[in-house]
């Protein structure tokens, strides 16, 4: 690929200019990127940077691509340092929140479907499963949310205890278990149906009733309850 300056570039095909005189929607992936990187590197201008960037992990030049790289992964090449890291990171987290905030209308505790689309963007892009515990009031409200577990969600990691002392502590009347699957495949495994019986089933003995298990996959989810499964 030939190499040059943002300068060398003629005006129109610059992303400033560009988008100063068409709008954000006219401007490419990679020149969106450019516009928050600003400066290329010696050799290639920001909007090469940002092809680069977004071919990282495969060649598709996919935004989604910014989710999934590691503070390290984005250092490694040639151009990016802990500033322009740290800029893609936190466009991330921006995306995710935005998505979260949109979900957020309508939101219901008691529908699964509501649930799964307000998490869905916080965990689907995530690399290792993230347990999340829910905590409620007596009219289904949110009181808080704990991450438990972040690694592997299975029987031996999981200590109904812990659940019911967070619920106990924060006098809570219901919980709701919600955890991701990096695989992106939602079905629950083996594993997860021995966790979520288990809680199940302390919780009756100490009044705290778990609502719902729901597992996020990639746009998809699965709720437990809804399965029949416990």
């Amino acid at each position: 690929m030939k190499t040059y300056t943002m300068k060398e570039r003629p005006k129109e095909l610059r992303p400033y200019e560009r988008c100063l005189e068409y709008g954000p929607s006219v401007l490419s992936n990679a020149e969106l990127l450019a516009i928050i990187l600003r400066t290329g590197t010696k050799g290639q201008c920001s909007t090469q940077l940002a092809e680069r960037i977004l071919n990282l992990k495969d060649t598709t030049g996919n935004l989604l691509n910014i989710l999934q790289l590691s503070t390290a992964q984005l250092m490694s090449i040639q151009g990016i340092g802990k500033v322009k890291a740290v800029q893609i990171q936190c466009l991330g987290e921006i995306s995710k929140r935005i998505s979260k905030e949109y979900a957020s209308h309508g939101f219901s505790i008691q529908n699964p479907k509501s649930v799964a689309t307000y998490y869905m963007e916080q965990l689907r892009h995530c690399g290792q499963e993230h347990l999340y515990l829910l905590l409620l009031n007596t009219k289904n409200q949110l009181i808080k949310e704990i991450l438990l577990t972040k690694g592997t969600v299975n029987a031996s990691l999981i200590s109904p205890r812990e659940i019911f002392v967070e619920a106990l502590r924060h006098q809570a009347v219901y919980v709701l278990l919600l955890h991701n699957h990096p695989s992106g495949d939602p079905q629950p495994s083996r594993e997860d149906i021995i966790v979520t019986k288990r809680i199940k089933e302390v919780g009756l003995l100490v009044g705290i009733e778990l609502l719902d298990h729901i597992i996020i996959g990639d746009k998809s989810y699965v709720s437990l309850k809804e399965r029949g499964l416990f």
